[in-house]
């Protein structure tokens, strides 16, 4: 079955980048990290787990969106202080009318009773009106003071709006309390109204005794139920009781409205297509153990190109029948990382790289929310200030590198990342392609002319690499030198020139350019033997790049380096052109030996892959670039082919210290050019002053008061005063407040530069479809 080059066997398609041999291969099922699903049962609530439609930069898996901030939502204080009044004040008053300095407060009572109820000594009748009397009163005074102290508020923001088992605790603790207060005291007379309307032969039985104690204890039963069923009702207590019963099912969460009936886990896509058998042996993979979430995403993949190509139905259907998880693996036969240092949801292609923390600057629908970024945004491409120490390759590159290495293994992206040798960004055996230059233990080496027949497009890669970063140099005319090298060399021996043989090339020694020329046909490349004669009429000109070129090569021409870069084909050079297919690279540039070959070979890995990117025929697959340290990488060339990767379903991280790493004229097409920014705690108030500029203003609402001294006409006011300023040492003002709207910067570069914690960055995103996500607080720590 043909899936572009991604389930296929190894080494059937051509620009296929083999790998060398390595370790016996690994189990059925790899080890699993803590992160990701490890049992059947895990995996199916990760895929039965609802992933809300959400906004740019928020972790969707299970995330439950919080309401906006309501503005007639009393505050905490102020509900609280109020509600203690409203008791305060209760309790008052019912005192005042327990001890009689009311007056007149029977007179209701009197108007509907005997009058002979009244008179000395008073009937039991009596005592009995008494008591409902002011039972119907203190149940008045509690509704009406209830309602001005908002106690149902209090309950419920307090009690009921808490998670179990905390809810069924807190209102727990209030039924008794209520219970203590109607049963347990004499404060309020509920209890004994109720006692003393039961007839009197009942409580007392009539000489048994036995029949006595049953009807006094039913009464107290009878009372504290009635007393405890809203707190139980409103606490849920029947249903945690259930929940704790030995042997009881977890309940399953009711599904939204908008949910399939169907489980994800029960593959319902192949079910609906007809392929029952194809869906049930999914099933029983996923509930023997044998799947994992890189299975279940590869497969998933691999039916989208069924659908969209129906001949390959029956390859399909006869691999996963034959297989089960282990159908359409990748070609390096991995099911999963070594280890994983992240939180992923390959559903989703999120990594998790911190939270929202709870403050005010961060939205409420976003506070404690999961931050998290996707190809969908990693596709407008992405940069990172911070300075040493501030988390850049541990919070950020290694989640980033990691997620698209799983997405990799399920057919869904290619990742190339770049960074110095030693740099954590997982192990070898996580990887298809290690590229270590000056390491004569790595096993491939890297195509010095990113893999084109055309001579004119490697000048310009080229031309990039040498002089990309040097002023002084046009760019055009390098590319214009290198063309007249490359193609008359090309022509005469079918492949590019090495190392050294360029260099001596460049320099203008007649022993090479006298042997190049001499092996050109004087009919066949006359075109180049013109080339020839133009680069010879060159040489020592003022203004001939040739010489500085000459001299980029010689960084590479070192003793470090003998045997990479090689044209022969006796090596295994890698081209960046093979990522149209899942491919994980990582490139270790000799950044401590040889700093400077580390900087050209970053920026010819740069303009490989764009111009590798662009020129791709399948764009199926996200091809993703990360660079973990981009000092010097940045010319004015490759922010020009930063913008070309939107709609090439490609993105590059770049990673700086400061902005100061980059020309100082490219500084603003280059936060221009790229759509996510990350400024992580450290950076100075110039990186941040460009920062603030990018992200632009917001209309805010302020409040100013103003205080305004009270003068007084009266001479007794004046005198009242006079002595309040006279006690306080304060003249008496009012206030005058003042509510407008201003615009203000979303980030300024002194709140960038000092208000960031450490551990911390502000973080904006926009997708290639034009959301945007404001630049926000994000706690990588969380």
């Amino acid at each position: 079955m043909d899936t572009e080059g991604t389930y296929d066997a190894r080494g059937t398609r051509s620009g296929w980048v083999p790998r060398p041999a390595g370790p016996p291969p690994r189990p059925a099922l790899p080890p699993r990290p803590a992160e990701a699903p490890t049992a059947a049962a895990s995996l199916g609530d990760w895929l039965r787990t609802p992933r809300a439609p959400a906004e740019p930069g928020l972790w969707r898996f299970g995330h439950k969106p919080r309401p906006d901030a309501d503005p007639d939502r009393v505050p905490d204080r102020a509900l609280l202080v109020g509600a203690l009044v409203a008791l305060l004040a209760a309790i008052l008053v019912w005192s005042l009318w327990t001890n009689g300095y009311i007056p007149h407060s029977r007179l209701l009572l009197e108007l509907f009773t005997p009058a002979e109820w009244w008179t000395y000594p008073r009937p039991p009748q009596a005592q009995t009106a008494i008591q409902v009397y002011n039972s119907l009163f203190a149940a008045l005074l509690m509704f009406a003071f209830g309602r001005m102290g908002n106690w149902l508020e209090v309950f419920r923001r307090y009690a009921v709006d808490c998670p179990q088992p905390e809810r069924t605790l807190r209102t727990g603790l209030a039924g008794a309390a209520a219970v203590w207060l109607v049963i347990g005291t004499n404060l309020f007379p509920f209890f004994f109204t109720i006692w003393s309307l039961v007839p009197l032969s009942w409580t007392t039985g009539d000489g048994d005794r036995g029949l006595a104690t049953f009807v006094n204890y039913a009464l107290y039963v009878v009372v504290g139920g009635a007393v405890l069923w809203p707190f139980a009702k409103s606490g849920d207590w029947l249903g945690q009781l259930g929940r704790r019963k030995p042997g009881a099912a977890a309940p399953v969460p009711a599904a939204p409205s908008t949910a399939p009936a169907t489980s994800p886990a029960d593959w319902p896509q192949l079910r609906d297509a007809g392929l029952v058998a194809v869906a049930d042996r999914l099933v029983a993979e996923e509930r023997a153990g044998r799947m994992n979430d890189v299975d279940c995403v590869r497969i998933r993949r691999a039916w989208t190109t069924v659908k969209a190509d129906p001949s390959r139905l029956g390859a399909f259907t006869d691999a996963v029948a034959g297989q089960g998880a282990r159908a359409c693996l990748h070609p390096s036969g991995d099911r999963d990382l070594p280890a994983r240092a992240a939180t992923h949801d390959l559903l989703t292609s999120q990594v998790r790289i911190g939270r929202y923390p709870d403050t005010e600057r961060t939205p409420v629908t976003r506070r404690g929310a999961g931050a998290a970024v996707e190809p969908a945004a990693l596709g407008s491409s992405l940069i990172a200030i911070g300075p040493f120490g501030s988390g850049k390759t541990r919070h950020l590159v290694r989640p980033v590198v990691e997620s698209l290495a799983l997405q990799a293994l399920a057919g869904k992206a290619a990742v190339v990342a770049v960074c110095a040798a030693g740099t954590p960004l997982g192990a070898d055996d996580g990887y298809d392609v290690v590229i270590k230059p000056g390491d004569p233990e790595s096993a491939y080496d890297l195509d010095l002319y990113g893999g084109t027949p055309d001579p004119d497009e490697a000048a310009a890669l080229l031309a990039e690499a040498f002089a990309g970063d040097l002023t002084e140099v046009d760019a055009r005319r390098a590319t214009t030198v290198l063309a007249q090298l490359l193609g008359p060399y090309r022509a005469a021996h079918g492949r590019f020139p090495s190392v050294p043989v360029l260099r001596e090339l460049l320099d203008g020694s007649p022993g090479a350019l006298a042997e190049l020329r001499a092996r050109l046909d004087s009919e066949a490349h006359r075109a180049y033997l013109r080339e020839l004669d133009a680069r010879a009429r060159q040489l020592g000109t003022p203004g001939d790049p040739g010489l500085a070129l000459a001299a980029r090569v010689a960084v590479l021409d070192r003793p470090a380096f003998e045997g990479f870069f090689d044209t022969t084909g006796e090596t295994r050079p890698f081209s960046l052109r093979a990522l149209e297919h899942p491919l994980r690279v990582r490139i270790d540039v000799p950044e401590r030996a040889h700093p400077e070959a580390a900087h050209l070979l970053t920026r010819l890995v740069l303009a490989q892959f764009t111009a590798g990117t662009t020129a791709r025929r399948d764009r199926s697959l996200f091809a993703f670039l990360a660079l973990d340290d981009a000092t010097h990488a940045v010319t004015a060339e490759s922010v020009r082919a930063l913008q070309r990767l939107r709609n090439c379903n490609a993105g590059v991280l770049l990673t700086l210290r400061a902005l100061g790493d980059v020309p100082e004229h490219l500084h603003t097409s280059l936060l221009g050019a790229v759509g996510c920014h990350m400024a992580f705690s450290g950076v100075t108030t110039w990186d941040g002053r460009l920062f603030a500029q990018a992200w632009g203003t917001e209309w805010v609402e302020t409040t100013e008061v103003a205080k305004h001294t009270v003068f007084a006409d009266q001479p007794l006011t004046r005198a009242i005063h006079a002595l309040r300023k006279l006690v306080t040492g304060k003249a008496v003002t009012t206030d005058a407040v003042t509510v407008r709207k201003v615009e203000r910067e979303r980030w300024s570069a002194s709140e960038l530069a000092h208000q960031v914690p450490a551990g911390h960055a502000v973080l904006s995103l926009t997708t290639v479809t034009g959301e945007h996500a404001p630049p926000l607080l994000v706690d990588l720590r969380g």
